[in-house]
């Protein structure tokens, strides 16, 4: 298993020594990859490399978690991928927490506030679709398209076409959440912007959408996304426990999965 210990918004540099000579594709082997946030770039590396991938936690941020044991809700998805090796199902957390924002020796032992959360949430469509999961971080997934944070990124992504081409899109399920630098609703459109002039919202299946940290512009951004697809037959589910928000579930990658709203319950065959 390969578990990534964080984030790293600079992994694009990587491209060139993993494609150039086929690098990656020449020695990659079936394995499990767990990793969320800014390494959506290794995702889609793997997945252009041909290998399934899954999305969710990571260890600094859930296996270390300060309290006496991980959250139970994050433990019980990462217990049945390092015993099963896949995950069957997911479900939404009965509660949601506040971000942690002591990480000093001092908040060793202690537990973050807690609050009731309302489950998958459907926003528009039908509510039960189908396809295969693919996406990640949209803060990661925008510097694939625009150069602000690296100047060259969206030159080096479009050189080793990271970010897969619509027919690959096509019929998958695009998964979306929002890092923790609680992009103000502004750049949210601009992140979904780039997505809908790129033209993934006219071939995948639907759209999933992870929690926001600490429920932050919650409301803001699901307005946004709505206006910005623009087309109310494209189901849209929000309020998923992934991403930056805890606790945290954990999505196989590449995997045929099912949602349904109406019974809560996301099952991957």
């Amino acid at each position: 298993m390969i578990l990534c210990a964080l984030g790293g918004d600079d992994t694009y540099r990587l491209l060139p020594y993993l494609f150039d000579n086929n690098e990656l594709k020449n020695v990659v082997k079936k394995k499990v990859f767990l990793g969320f946030s800014d390494t959506t770039m290794n995702h889609l590396m793997l997945h252009k490399a041909g290998l399934n991938t899954f999305y969710g936690q990571a260890f600094l941020p859930d296996v270390c978690e300060l309290q006496e044991d991980m959250l139970p809700y994050t433990k019980s998805y990462f217990k049945e991928l390092i015993e099963n090796g896949t995950i069957a199902k997911i479900k939404p957390s009965d509660v949601w927490y506040d971000s942690r924002e002591d990480f000093s020796p001092d908040a060793i032992g202690t537990k973050m506030p807690s609050h009731k959360n309302n489950g998958f949430e459907l926003l528009q469509g039908k509510d039960i679709f189908e396809g295969e999961i693919l996406g990640g971080c949209i803060d990661t997934i925008f510097d694939i398209f625009n150069g602000e944070r690296y100047a060259n990124s969206p030159e080096i992504c479009a050189r080793y076409s990271i970010f897969p081409d619509l027919e690959d899109w096509r019929g998958k399920i695009l998964l979306l959440e929002t890092s923790e630098e609680k992009a103000p609703p502004e750049k949210y459109r601009r992140m979904l912007e780039a997505l809908k002039q790129y033209g993934i919202f006219d071939v995948i299946s639907g759209v999933l959408v992870g929690k926001p940290a600490d429920e932050t512009y919650f409301e803001e951004y699901k307005d946004v996304l709505i206006k910005v697809i623009n087309d109310s037959s494209l189901p849209v589910v929000a309020n998923l426990n992934i991403g930056h928000a805890t606790p945290r579930c954990i999505i196989p990658f590449g995997v045929a999965a099912k949602v349904n709203v109406a019974d809560q319950v996301i099952t991957f065959k």
